[in-house]
């Protein structure tokens, strides 16, 4: 399924993001009991910055509307938005075994959706460097428990996608393919959609064709 629209908008006196008081976003409803509007309720973004690592371990599809944007706080456009890159998540799976089951500590990684980590070469396997050989003690899970900060930091973002499969009949002797993505979006990255960047009549150059 694709969507796609006209955003509905309206007059603001704000002219940066500063004015306004308030990067994890929260989508929250808000119910109107002051008589100020005939609407009985509306949805807002509330913001939130990861500070360290617990911060920053998220479950997603749990009834909590969290979006996920990575911002660059030392560059903002030109209303004061920060630039960064909003991650779109594909199909969800959570753990099924009990955290402290073995299997489930030598993938530890999949008891969130999104980890965020201070970058350090030495740590590039979320499960550890081999796996099926693992003892847990290597893992993603054991990294944050230093609760390290990430704040304006040069970090990594982990994102588990996964599936649960029940085995069915048609399966056998080869499964059909199940697939699976998620994207990497770009958040207040241009001052203006780039894709209205047309060129002039004057600038474009006419060429006579004949059949």
């Amino acid at each position: 399924t694709s969507l796609s629209g006209i955003l509905a908008v309206k007059a603001s006196a704000y002219k940066h993001k500063d004015q306004i008081q308030e990067e994890k976003a929260h989508l929250q409803s808000v119910r109107v009991t002051d008589g100020s509007s005939p609407r009985k309720s509306h949805w807002t973004v509330v913001d939130e910055v990861a500070k360290t690592e617990s911060d920053a371990k998220i479950r997603l599809g749990l009834g909590d509307q969290t979006e996920i944007i990575v911002v660059n706080p030392n560059k903002r456009t030109n209303v004061g938005n920060n630039i960064g890159y909003r991650l779109i998540p594909g199909p969800l799976a959570g753990p099924l075994l009990w955290e402290h089951d073995y299997e489930q500590i030598r993938g530890a990684f999949s008891n969130y959706d999104v980890w965020v980590t201070p970058y350090n070469k030495s740590e590039k396997w979320a499960a550890g460097a081999y796996i099926d050989r693992a003892r847990g003690d290597d893992t993603i899970a054991k990294w944050t428990l230093r609760n390290r900060k990430i704040e304006n930091k040069d970090i990594v973002v982990w994102y588990t996608l996964g599936f649960h499969h029940a085995p069915q009949q048609e399966d056998f002797p080869i499964m059909p393919t199940l697939s699976g993505s998620f994207e990497l979006r770009p958040s207040n990255f241009f001052d203006r959609n780039p894709v209205l960047k047309v060129k002039t009549l004057e600038s474009v150059k006419w060429a006579n064709c004949s059949a």
